[in-house]
């Protein structure tokens, strides 16, 4: 269903089985948007109310399954390719705004921004309903209502520099190669630049090494084929090119603090108690 689209717009209401079971689910981005519902985690700051508008941000291949029955509300998915083409500026705002480093991201709207994104929505939902999408309009309307989320989210935001430029090469370099490629040089000789000056940027902007992003993305990856695959521990640790499950386990445990059984078994409670796999 999903592997010819890039864009794909639901009610939660009637957000199909067939969608949530999607292989190709794992490379859009998600705007899920619940109107006057309660939060679907436990915020980690003091937001005025745990009942409004929320807006949650994730990222592809991200571990993640949200419980939409029932809910008031709209999702948005889209692959990075229908904003290709665009400013490396904009890109770079929308991946982070994302959190790229983490599960999700989660807004919490007031009523006057969500009469504003409401607005956008309905033109965006017009279009992509018609017979015949018109896919320059619906990028351009896809465009404004980022654009609305990144000022939300973002309105502290600088200028951007040649430095967070760099981080954004680096993340998408990342997303393809971080399997095969575990070395700060490979991705500071593909940028151009030595690997001390990489990791001198990412620490500035990120507050990590390259390696530990590295790792971090391993670690993402692990959790989400955990929960939605089928394979054994032994067979994940193989799928990312660990060739010792024993030290695939150790390493694992080292990052996320518990190993890859401890973590399944919390997920399976966490899934029967909450409905949802919104678990990191």
């Amino acid at each position: 269903m999903l592997s010819d689209q890039v864009l794909y717009i639901k009610d939660l209401g009637n957000c199909p089985p067939a969608y949530l079971n999607d292989p190709a689910r794992r490379d859009f981005y998600e705007i899920v948007w619940l109107v006057n519902e309660d939060a679907l985690h436990e915020p980690q700051h003091d937001f005025q109310t745990l009942k409004g508008d929320w807006i949650y941000l994730i990222p592809p291949h991200r571990v993640h399954q949200l419980n939409k029955a029932g809910k008031n509300g709209v999702l948005i998915s889209f692959k990075q390719e229908l904003l290709e083409g665009d400013l490396k500026e904009f890109l770079l705002d929308v991946f982070r705004i994302f959190n790229i480093q983490g599960e999700f991201s989660c807004l919490q709207v007031n009523e006057e921004t969500s009469k504003g994104l409401a607005t956008v929505l309905q033109l965006l939902k017009d279009d992509y309903n018609k017979e015949t999408v018109n896919l320059i309009m619906v990028k351009a309307l896809l465009k404004v209502f980022l654009l609305k989320l990144i000022h939300l989210k973002e309105q502290h935001f600088t200028l951007q520099d040649i430095n967070e430029k760099r981080v954004y090469e680096f993340m998408l370099l990342l997303e393809n190669n971080y399997k095969e490629e575990r070395n700060a040089k490979f991705y500071a000789e593909q940028l151009g630049i030595s690997a001390k000056r990489l990791n001198q940027i990412l620490k500035e902007k990120l507050d990590k090494t390259g390696v530990q992003l590295i790792h971090d993305r391993l670690i993402l990856e692990a959790k989400r084929q955990i929960i939605h695959s089928e394979s054994t521990i032994k067979e994940i640790a193989y799928n990312l090119d660990f060739k010792d499950h024993s030290y695939f386990s150790r390493f694992f445990k080292q990052h996320a603090e518990q190993t890859p059984q401890e973590f399944q078994k919390k997920v399976k409670e966490h899934v029967i108690s909450h409905d949802n796999t919104l678990y990191s």
